[in-house]
């Protein structure tokens, strides 16, 4: 998922934006459709709620959007990890939306985490820019997106994957021709097009194996790895490196998330 965001990132600098997102959805529909006939059959795409379906697909298209238009002007490494604000907001909205009340150990996890998004957007830092404020709304999209797959879920995890996917593939394509009139697409450009959405479609088609294999508290931690490979690949391809406060801050989101993912397990094996 990181090598997508730099890819991303590399291309949003000289293409429109709805061309690198098309390229996303493209290469993650070709990847989780015949993986979800192959696992529930002809059948996979039936649902009694298309609805709540499409508007959970069209949430992750405008979080896609909004991310992929911040890096245009962000480092890769911070902007990453302010994405990473959409479990505090989760936590935040799991009592008025789903009627769950947050534990303790989730109010606590989320202040921790904001407090180091708030050292990241500190006066001075290289994240201080208007274009942040399309992270803080990507944050926003993913939780109601994660939200709306809770609500979805009683329903069959393979439509879920399907219809994440369907809303940008489709709409995006209808569009495709006048996103190609606005560009001029070289051979190098074209690989990066073909290889972000190789990397969207891997990278759900592994998220999708892990999840089927091993409980979430498990996973969880994991996906803090993102922070440490988007650091990585700011410095190599960009020349950005986090500065001594970013880094913490970063550490911080990374740690309350760890931690409460840590806590969640070892809750369940209390159950």
């Amino acid at each position: 998922m990181s090598s997508l965001d730099a890819t991303a990132k590399l291309l949003v600098r000289d293409h429109p934006l709805l061309l690198v997102v098309w390229a996303r959805y493209a290469g993650q529909t070709l990847v989780v459709t015949p993986y979800a006939w192959h696992r529930a059959g002809p059948g996979f795409w039936r649902t009694q709620r298309p609805g709540m379906h499409l508007l959970r697909s069209a949430l992750l298209l405008a979080a896609t959007a909004c991310f992929f238009g911040a890096l245009r002007y962000l480092p890769l490494a911070e902007g990453s990890a302010i994405t990473f604000m959409a479990p505090m907001i989760v936590v935040a909205l799991s009592w008025p939306v789903l009627g769950e009340r947050p534990t303790r150990a989730r109010m606590i996890a989320s202040i921790a985490g904001f407090a180091g998004i708030v050292i990241l957007v500190r006066p001075g830092s290289a994240v201080l820019h208007p274009a942040v404020l399309l992270l803080l709304v990507t944050a926003l999209f993913n939780a109601l997106y994660q939200l709306y797959t809770r609500k979805l879920r009683t329903e069959n995890p393979q439509a879920l994957l399907f219809y994440s996917a369907l809303v940008g593939t489709v709409g995006l394509t209808l569009l495709l021709p006048f996103l190609l009139e606005s560009t001029t697409i070289g051979l190098r450009d074209a690989g990066l097009l073909l290889a972000s959405g190789v990397f969207a479609g891997l990278g759900h088609g592994f998220m999708i194996s892990a999840y089927s294999h091993a409980p979430a508290a498990l996973l969880a931690p994991f996906t803090y790895l993102q922070i440490v490979w988007a650091t990585l690949f700011g410095l190599v391809l960009f020349g950005q490196y986090p500065d001594g406060w970013s880094a913490v801050g970063m550490a911080v989101v990374a740690a309350s998330g760890i931690g409460l993912a840590l806590w969640e397990r070892r809750r369940m094996r209390l159950m």
